[in-house]
This record gives C-alpha cells, sequence and structure tokens, in this order.
C-alpha cells in the first residue's frame, strides 16, 4: 500500500513538520487544522464560530484536494481551548455534517497553535 502527501494551497500551510493529509489505501488522513487564513496565515477574527468555520473549510479543502469531500467524513476529533464553546462550536459544526454526521470525539485541551480556539482533524474515505 503506497501513501501519498496531500498539499493545497487552498489550506494553511503547514507550521511544522507535518503534511495537510495523507492518502493511503482508501483513506485520507487530516492533519488538525486551525483557522488560519490560507493568504495571511493568520487567525481569522472572531470568536469560536468563525474559527470553527475557518477550520471546517481549510478541511474541505484539503479533502478536496485529495480527491473526496466533506460528505465521505467518517470520523472528527475536535479539540477546544474550553469546554465553554462546545454549543457554538456544534452548531456551526452541525451546519456542514448536517446529515449522517461522522463519528467524533471532541476534548478541551491546555491549549493549540496560535492560541486558536478550536483544531479539528479527520478521517474521511478517498
Amino acid at each position: 500500500m503506497t501513501k501519498r502527501v496531500i498539499h493545497t494551497e487552498k489550506a494553511p500551510k503547514a507550521i511544522g513538520p507535518y503534511s495537510q493529509a495523507m492518502h493511503i489505501g482508501n483513506l485520507i488522513y487530516t492533519a488538525g487544522q486551525v483557522a488560519l487564513d490560507p493568504a495571511s496565515m493568520e487567525l481569522v477574527p472572531g470568536g469560536v464560530e468563525e474559527q470553527t468555520r475557518q477550520v471546517l473549510t481549510n478541511l474541505a479543502n484539503v479533502l478536496e484536494a485529495a480527491g473526496s469531500s466533506m460528505s465521505q467524513v467518517v470520523k472528527t476529533t475536535v479539540f477546544l481551548k474550553t469546554m465553554d464553546d462546545f454549543a457554538k462550536m456544534n452548531a456551526i459544526y452541525a451546519e456542514v455534517f448536517n446529515e449522517n454526521p461522522p463519528a467524533r470525539t471532541t476534548v478541551a485541551v491546555a491549549g493549540l497553535p496560535k492560541n486558536a480556539l478550536v483544531e479539528i482533524e479527520c478521517v474521511a474515505l478517498a
């Protein structure tokens, strides 16, 4: 089984030694995405709602570059700076995953890259 590195200019460049995603067999594993604007590499302004929208856009762009889409996502992991933002994040998340949502784990963490409020990674079918 071969692995293929996925890269797109429509998502933020890696800010460390990692790939935006890996395509292995019939699965795509994405790196966690925070709410960086791909052009400026700065966090989008606003709160967790705006950041969640940008994160999901970044993930969609990575999956598109891999030949997949958000409708093919089977598992996500959501990292929140605080669980106080869960309901707000969940409302935006539900806009994207409104039918047959993927399995999901959500955890609160001590900190995220660039002091982001939310980070999401996923596994999708190719």
